[in-house]
């Protein structure tokens, strides 16, 4: 029988889809067959650190041990990834820049109020690229702005609320621009307090029925490169959630990779100048596309 200290044991076939099933009811990431040595990688450490003789009894721990709820957020940050950076899918940004945003402050002029969500927002990289994108188009002068940025993973949360970043986060080309809005500390960049108090980060697991359950309705919503960890019901689930905060005529952006086509039918796409986007019906008329 394995032992603390010794090599970590293998991950069966039933254990890894036991875990599997287990991680997906909770958050609605699905790992096909292919990351059994995913998860055996990135949860073996938590076998030694609980004293664990192996993955089935982690399964016991995180199902039935009092502990469970705060080891499973554990196992959580250890299986996802979060790759982001600033300006990540440049065409769709320039869509929100030059043709959205000037929409909604045409359409909000009266009560001159600005809400957008960046979903699973990972370490916030794009929550502050879509502030520094309203605070550049001097629309919403004087406005009441929100924008909030959730994701599953505190660890995430925790760097997002810092705002600091090292190179590797200003990669793309057009990230360069948004160097203005940081300052230079110790090697790192720390976004500007005029960026970050536009900006609010919270814990949220976007499969929870009570997801985003405080939040007014939506004008819009990034949730890019985020449905692809879910299956099918999953991404139904989420979507619908989504369409439920989107305000008529709220705006949804999706990565390139994802696509509506076979999971709803409740967004409509969008042709703009540079993209295509998704938008929840507008009721009034007078929203339609010209």
């Amino acid at each position: 029988m394995w032992r603390p200290g010794e090599e970590t044991p293998r991950l069966t076939e039933e254990e890894f889809r036991l875990l599997r099933d287990l991680i997906h009811a909770y958050c609605g990431i699905f790992f096909r067959e292919d990351a059994r040595f995913l998860l055996e990688r990135r949860l073996g450490p938590r076998l030694e650190a609980l004293g664990l003789p192996g993955y089935s009894a982690y399964h016991r721990y995180l199902r039935f041990d009092p502990a469970r709820q705060a080891e499973l957020q554990k196992a959580i940050e250890l299986v996802t990834t979060n790759e982001t950076y600033f300006y990540r899918e440049p065409l769709q940004l320039d869509a929100l820049a030059r043709e959205i945003l000037p929409r909604l402050s045409d359409l909000h002029q009266t009560d001159r109020t600005l809400r957008i969500l960046s979903a699973g927002c990972s370490t916030g990289e794009e929550a502050y690229t879509i502030a520094v994108l309203v605070k550049q188009s001097r629309l919403f002068e004087g406005w009441n702005v929100e924008i909030l940025g959730c994701d599953i993973s505190n660890r995430c949360i925790e760097h997002a609320r810092a705002g600091i970043y090292g190179e590797h986060a200003f990669r793309n080309v057009e990230a360069e621009a948004m160097r203005r809005w940081f300052h230079l500390r110790e090697g790192k960049w720390a976004i500007d307090q005029a960026i970050r108090r536009m900006v609010r980060f919270s814990r949220e697991n976007l499969l929870d029925p009570r997801a985003l359950a405080g939040l007014s309705r939506l004008d819009v919503i990034a949730c890019r490169n985020v449905l692809i960890y879910f299956d099918t019901l999953a991404r139904k689930r989420v979507l619908a959630t989504l369409h439920e905060k989107l305000r008529d005529g709220g705006w949804l952006l999706l990565g390139h990779s994802e696509s509506l086509v076979t999971f709803t039918a409740d967004f409509e796409i969008v042709h703009l100048r540079t993209d295509l986007v998704y938008r929840k019906p507008p009721c009034d008329p007078g929203e339609e596309e010209p």
